[in-house]
């Protein structure tokens, strides 16, 4: 007789069977990516900075708090998908407008960086799920947001450090996602929450990093 065919995904330690509520930590602590969209919108609403782009972002913060929660929640290839979408959406919309209207790249530029990006992630992607608890794919998003660390640290005076910082956090959140399921014995809660949290933070500050410097560089980019 054939083993039982299961109709959910479990690739995260604190679920343990199929159901709404199997990950209730996990599912709550997705909040953090709304809160952070809260709170970039008063920013870029008091800094009269609520342009197209900034909409964006901040749409698509929601969405992957949205998308993260259905996932955490259903744990059906449908859910999957509308967590991993809006995450990618919104490393490439966070990449075309910092290096647009902040770092003032050309449109060739610009589009190179995309390619890149988009074809180093499709190269991680298809690195095999048990290595790195399935974490490689987040590799380029680190490096690029580290390069663009260093180009703000460099560059831009008001708040220089802020995407450093958020790079930093980016590795420890990272780090809690790789190690969520070989700490199930030790831990059954496992660490994937702490990897909900620490993004939501990273996420503001990169939201915050484009909000405050946007045009900075050149003519502004504000909207009436």
């Amino acid at each position: 007789m054939g083993r039982p065919l299961v109709n959910y995904i479990d690739i995260y330690c604190e679920r343990l069977e199929p159901g709404l509520l199997a990950e209730p930590v996990n599912a709550i602590t997705n909040l953090a990516f709304f809160v952070a969209a809260f709170f970039a919108y008063g920013l870029a609403k008091k800094r009269g900075a609520l342009n197209t782009p900034a909409r964006i972002l901040i749409v698509l913060l929601c969405a992957i708090g949205a998308g993260s929660t259905l996932f955490h929640t259903l744990a059906t290839h449908a859910a999957q998908r509308s967590d991993v979408i809006p995450i990618l959406l919104y490393q490439v919309s966070f990449i075309v407008f910092y290096a647009t209207y902040v770092m003032r790249l050309d449109a060739l530029k610009t589009a190179l960086l995309f390619v890149v990006f988009m074809g180093a992630s499709a190269a991680c992607d298809a690195v095999p799920s048990d290595i790195l608890n399935g974490s490689a794919g987040y590799i380029p998003s680190l490096v690029f947001l580290t390069g663009f660390g260093m180009w703000h640290a460099r560059n831009i005076k008001h708040e220089r450090n802020i995407l450093l910082y958020a790079a930093l956090l980016f590795i420890v959140s990272l780090t809690f996602r790789t190690l969520d399921m070989s700490l199930c014995p030790s831990w059954p809660m496992g660490t994937h929450f702490l990897w909900h949290i620490l993004n939501g933070i990273l996420l503001y500050l990169t939201a915050r990093a484009y909000i405050m410097n946007q045009g900075r560089l050149g003519t502004s980019t504000k909207t009436s």
